[in-house]
């Protein structure tokens, strides 16, 4: 282990200085620049000082057990929409970075044949599951974390995006565009239960409906839902072709849907953007590489899992008030919302 009379040696200061630097003594009268070189020197030869021990100590004695990561998706449906993969990755990056090897996927929908470890000791949830679900479990769990849902703020920690902010801001984009009818392909979120399930308003349908209410914009008839994934994108896009009269623009609750709705113009030579213009959400990987390259509101999944971490370790570090994080978005502007084409018709009319 390093000592202070190694570090004083290398940075060429006494040993007091350097101890008192290293403890943050603030009643020390030393310059800037000897301080960073100390701190420098300090860090280059492994050094840590006695809080960042205890500091260590404390957590090592505190998370011996198993980390689970409890998912509402199966396998298959993390592949089809690569959201809450991502999120996943995430959870699992940062704990192997943090040296939390032990960890457990557990899946929802075989949960009953898989059960918890009783060695779990702390609970990380990605998706809409009741808190009523992990009952059962929670006289072994020291710490629970939501990702993308919260169920009671006042006990747990979360990590939310704000769906209505990034539903305006998609909706803002295609009205400053000039689009006025603009339709709606959207999945339905679900919470999940110990028996079953229940329907639960998203934010980004409940969104859409009310900024296009307040414009006098929208339309029933142009309002398609299934499931958040690209064949559903798909039918929903091809029954809306088929009912005819097909709005000038949509936004398309998630990439993989907006994918699938794609492939349903192309079919029937519709072109995007030139006949219709797509803004969806999330910006997976695939978003940028798709024909045309989507317009997209980008969700920082893989931060959202590595935030989760965190937030866990920061609760056995002491933490006693639970934390709700809200993770920004932004919209990133491609092809598909015709933005590009708008520009040169102003030129061109200029």
């Amino acid at each position: 282990m390093t000592t202070i009379k190694e570090i004083a040696l290398k940075a060429n200061y006494s040993n007091t200085t350097v101890s008192r630097v290293l403890n943050n003594d603030q009643t020390l009268s030393v310059s800037t620049e000897a301080r960073n070189k100390i701190l420098q020197v300090a860090r280059e030869l492994g050094y840590k000082t006695l809080q960042e021990r205890k500091k260590e100590q404390k957590l090592s004695n505190s998370a011996p057990g198993k980390v689970g990561i409890l998912l509402c998706h199966s396998v298959e449906e993390e592949l089809n929409d690569a959201y809450f993969l991502s999120i996943r990755h995430g959870i699992e990056n940062e704990c192997e970075k943090r040296g939390l090897n032990s960890t457990e996927i557990l899946r929802i929908k075989s949960f009953k044949e898989e059960q918890m470890s009783k060695d779990i000791e702390h609970l990380i949830v990605v998706g809409r599951i009741s808190e009523e679900f992990l009952n059962p479990y929670k006289p072994q769990l020291k710490t629970i974390v939501y990702i993308n849902h919260s169920v009671d703020d006042s006990l747990y920690d979360s990590i939310a995006i704000d769906f209505e902010k990034a539903t305006k801001q998609a909706l803002d984009h295609l009205l400053s565009l000039g689009y006025r009818r603009i339709g709606f392909v959207g999945g339905q979120e679900r919470e999940h239960l110990p028996n079953g399930h229940v329907d639960f308003e998203d934010g980004r349908k409940t969104t859409f409906k009310q900024v296009l209410h307040e414009q006098g914009l929208f339309d029933p008839d142009a309002f398609y839902t299934g499931e958040f994934t690209m064949s559903d994108g798909y039918e929903l896009m091809r029954k809306a072709i088929q009912k005819g009269d097909l709005p000038e623009a949509f936004f398309v609750a998630s990439d993989a849907m907006a994918i699938g709705a794609i492939r349903a113009l192309n079919e029937q030579n519709y072109r995007v953007p030139e006949d219709v213009a797509i803004v969806s959400f999330n910006d997976i990987e695939s978003a940028q590489y798709t024909s045309p390259p989507l317009t997209t509101v980008r969700v920082r999944t893989e931060e959202m899992g590595k935030l989760g971490v965190k937030l866990m370790l920061d609760r056995l570090e002491g933490r006693d008030i639970p934390v709700k994080v809200t993770v920004p978005t932004e919209l990133v502007v491609r092809e598909s919302c015709g933005s590009k084409q708008k520009e040169k018709q102003n030129k061109h009319l200029a």
